[in-house]
């Protein structure tokens, strides 16, 4: 009988780009589009031999990234890849300790267990959390452009390729904000799904004028008008404004951080992924808790596309879930695995397989690997 008990594994931290030069700090959090952005690869192996992997979050420097996850390492040597759930509440005491990693350390080694898990039951991981669906309609997310035709023009392209929506994050300040969303809703008509996510305003004020503007708009959300730790305005707004809030996907805590903002009234849609929110095990928990409150809770990109992979597994077994999101263009995110999403007529179709169902391109990982921890 094979054991799923940890015996090693691997940390990579790789370069996106072909040079493996570190990315610009600056230009890189102005998030412009045109380049691969640095990530990391987490391979565990248990005793038997059988191997598990997942992308993770490189942030700035894929470095920095893979020494912030080797200090999850340690803890997960000798586990059961099984044991999701005491793996995930034993962590806690561990990190409170002496640790306190960043909010994306953990999530990879979590997709690496289930993946283990699928291909040890020879299922794909969708199916093991409960399948809900078998296809999940797509939305896609600009990144900064300069100005109001650039989003109507790239709104028109997505709303021809036959996805489900388009998500716009506007380039800064409220007046260039509200004019790039009346441009892309008078480009699409009134019937496209439209979402705003201004990755936090400057004031709650502009974020009160942004947010009525919207409804007019008749946009589907506002996603992240404030920081997500500014509880009292986020509260505030959503009591001001129709438009549903959207919020919870970079704050700390996961399901109990996600709990109080349900249960406080500050935002009225939560979020969640498997790369910043601590994996498929915490996407689940998360999603359950927001059902038992008939609260909706929509799946942030994971970024990569490698990673994008792993989120379809819970995206097609949560019951309050309605999109998948996908950052657009895909070119700077669709790398380092053979296998791809697979979209048909705006729907992100079910993986088949084991596991998490991802063929790796390892020769692409080796040639932008420039640490192994």
């Amino acid at each position: 009988m094979q054991t799923s008990v940890i015996k090693e594994i691997e940390i990579r931290a790789c370069r996106g780009g072909d040079q493996l030069n570190s990315l610009d700090a600056v230009d890189a959090v102005r998030l412009p589009g045109g380049a691969r952005p640095d990530f990391t690869v987490i391979t565990i192996t248990t005793e038997d031999g059988v191997q598990g992997s997942s992308f993770g979050f490189g942030a700035l420097d894929a470095k920095a990234a893979a020494a912030a996850m080797s200090q999850v390492k340690p803890f997960f040597i000798g586990r059961s890849a099984h044991s999701s759930a005491k793996n995930m509440k034993d962590f806690e005491l561990f990190d409170r300790r002496w640790n306190h990693v960043p909010i994306y350390a953990y999530a990879p080694f979590d997709n690496a267990c289930w993946d283990i898990v699928g291909k040890m039951a020879h299922q794909p991981v969708y199916k093991l959390l409960g399948a809900a669906r078998e296809k999940v309609p797509l939305y896609v997310s600009s990144m900064f452009l300069p100005g109001p035709d650039d989003y109507a023009k790239q709104a028109l392209e997505v709303k021809a390729k036959g996805y489900k929506g388009y998500k716009l994050h506007p380039p800064g300040g409220l007046d260039l904000d509200i004019a790039c969303y009346r441009a892309v809703r008078e480009a699409v008509g009134d019937e496209f799904t439209l979402m705003a996510d201004p990755v936090i305003m400057a004031s709650y004020e502009d974020a009160l004028k942004a947010g009525r503007e919207l409804e007019r708009l008749n946009f589907k959300w506002f996603e992240e008008p404030l920081l997500d730790v500014n509880l009292h305005g986020l509260r505030k707004l959503r009591e001001k404004l129709d438009i549903p809030i959207c919020g919870t996907e970079v704050i700390a805590g996961a399901h109990y951080t996600t709990a109080h903002c349900i249960a406080e009234g500050i935002v009225d849609i939560v979020r969640t992924d498997v790369s910043w929110r601590g994996g498929i095990t915490a996407v689940m928990k998360t999603a359950h808790l927001a059902e038992s409150f008939g609260v909706q809770c929509e799946l942030h990109t994971t970024i990569y596309h490698g990673l994008e992979q792993v989120q379809l597994h819970p995206s097609l077994s949560m019951v309050n879930c309605e999109f998948f999101e996908t950052l657009y263009p895909f070119d700077d995110f669709e790398f380092g695995t053979k296998s791809k999403l697979n979209i048909v007529d705006g729907y992100v179709m079910a993986p088949t397989g084991e596991g998490l169902c991802i063929d790796y391109d390892w020769d692409f990982i080796d040639k932008h690997t420039v640490a192994i921890m």
